[in-house]
């Protein structure tokens, strides 16, 4: 297998040293070139042709973003964003642009911390070998459409309270294309673990909420979990659920430094399935990795239902794959039908609180 060629773009001299040091530290990756801003890298995307680019968006002379729009339409390649936290709300404007996915970069330069993104740019950067930019042009096209589903007036015979969904690389549009489908009286709480860094989820809530008839937020300590009402794990935590009286609570817990993925979607899918029983729906979406095998079969025996989205529209079918091959999906369905099954499934009957 021929190594995967990168593209480092950044104006730090020391992030883009850094980076490259990083990447060359794996026989599978070849940093190809560097470039210091927008109009150097686009000299050097269309001459080296890299598989993948790194991209730092506050730059001199042509922008990130500019060079993202120009990438995207003359030459599409997947991109990762190295961005710092305080750009967290760019880093999203830079997904919708066709970003595949992004690296959180501390704010200080010569920070131990920066050497600590090395294992998940080097996952990532492995990663794009699974990753289709046909699927995610095709699915951001979805996102300027207003396509809100109606509830069918055929009440659902089903008794569901709870829809829990997992994604992780290409999720945020994903999330985007269901959560924007969904009417203001959807009959279910929702919550919601994406593979993202602390610092990340809070702009991804209000973004998502921004342009949703449904209420969307980043769950906190002794959240309810309501009707038509979103929880988002916090990056870099946890998400764990727990009765109280008549409600069921979320509870935020700190990872191990040995849990592989942050939020965890089998931790939070398991601790729904606990709680909810046969009245959980479980969703899985495009991601890298198996994370909600464990989860989605928990759902599933208890009798609930599952749902995984097809191959042909996951930007990277890793997670989905892995759940429909463990035999723990009920329907598999392309992105743009989700909303309405799960619609359909939840149905228009109010719920009795229990």
């Amino acid at each position: 297998m021929s190594k995967i060629k990168v593209l480092v773009v950044d104006d730090s001299a020391y992030s883009r040293q850094t980076i490259k040091k990083m990447l060359e530290t794996d026989g599978d990756i070849e940093v190809v070139g560097i470039a210091s801003d927008g109009i150097d890298a686009t000299a050097k995307a269309i001459r080296l042709k890299p598989d993948l680019i790194t991209l730092d968006l506050e730059m001199p002379e042509m922008d990130g973003f500019s060079f993202l729009r120009w990438l995207m339409k003359e030459r599409p390649t997947p991109v990762i964003i190295v961005s710092s936290y305080s750009d967290s709300k760019t880093v999203f404007k830079a997904l919708e642009l066709g970003a595949a996915d992004f690296i959180a970069k501390p704010t200080k330069k010569a920070s131990v911390e920066f050497q600590n993104i090395g294992k998940d740019l080097l996952r990532k950067v492995k990663g794009i070998r699974d990753f289709r930019m046909d699927k995610l042009s095709s699915n951001l096209r979805l996102l300027g459409k207003e396509n809100i589903v109606q509830a069918s007036s055929e009440e659902s015979t089903a008794d569901l309270d709870v829809v829990a969904i997992g994604a992780s690389t290409g999720g945020p549009a994903a999330l985007q294309i269901i959560l924007t489908r969904l009417p203001s009286d959807f009959h279910a709480g929702i919550v919601i673990s994406q593979h993202m860094p602390k610092g990340f989820t809070a702009s991804l809530a209000e973004r998502l909420n921004g342009i949703s008839n449904v209420r969307i937020k980043e769950a906190k300590e002794g959240e309810e979990v309501e009707e038509a009402k979103v929880l988002v794990c916090p990056g870099g935590s946890h998400m764990l659920f727990q009765r109280k009286g008549e409600g069921i609570f979320t509870t935020i817990r700190k990872p191990k430094s040995t849990d592989k993925y942050v939020p965890s979607v089998d931790m939070m899918m398991s601790s729904i399935s606990e709680n909810f029983g046969p009245r959980a729906i479980g969703v899985i979406l495009t991601g890298m990795g198996n994370d909600g095998i464990t989860g989605m079969l928990e759902i599933k025996k208890r009798g609930g239902y599952t749902i995984a989205e097809s191959e042909d529209t996951a930007v990277v079918f890793g997670m989905p794959s892995e759940v429909i091959n463990k035999g723990a999906v009920m329907k598999v369905l392309p992105i743009s039908e989700i909303p309405a099954e799960l619609i359909r499934i939840v149905g228009k009957t109010e719920k009795a609180r229990r």
